[in-house]
């Protein structure tokens, strides 16, 4: 009895390869897709991280105890905008997120004894146009914008 090598069929040498290429750009489309995500998350944190540093900031100084409400000063305004954006009360050093500006902070007071922080801020993923102003065509008729709005919202009872 003889025994016989197991020996492919020449048709079928080339067909991983072949596979290997047209599932490559959809796997790589899938990891960075997850790096994006990944990083949205991450900067969604430190903006709700910063609306939390500007509410406790502020929250300590808004209390009025002659008139028993919060007043908000245009000076303490300013300055909860800065630890929003920057980290500290003076407009110094750099934004805790890349492109964040005091703009686009909002300081209100809630009620008599409650002030609330919001930061709005575009998500700018790194694939695609790098000002972030274009949009992706799609298939089916209308674009796909690149920037994503993220809210960070805080509201905390004055001190």
């Amino acid at each position: 009895m003889r025994l016989h090598a197991y020996k492919q069929p020449q048709r079928q040498q080339g067909l991983a390869l072949v596979e290997f290429t047209l599932v490559l750009p959809i796997l790589l489309l899938l990891v960075l897709a997850f790096g994006e995500f990944g990083r949205m998350l991450y900067q969604y944190n430190v903006l709700l991280q910063a609306s939390r540093d500007a509410g406790r900031f502020v929250a300590s100084q808004a209390w009025n105890s002659t008139l028993g409400e919060v007043s908000l000063s245009n000076a303490l305004q300013t300055q909860t905008k800065n630890v929003a954006a920057y980290g500290v009360p003076s407009q110094t050093g750099s934004p805790v997120v890349s492109g964040l500006t005091t703009g686009m902070v909002e300081v209100a007071a809630v009620g008599a004894d409650h002030v609330r922080v919001t930061i709005t801020y575009n998500f700018c993923p790194v694939i695609g146009s790098g000002n972030c102003t274009g949009s992706i065509p799609s298939f089916f008729g209308s674009q796909i914008a690149l920037s994503i709005p993220l809210v960070a919202t805080t509201v905390m009872r004055a001190l």
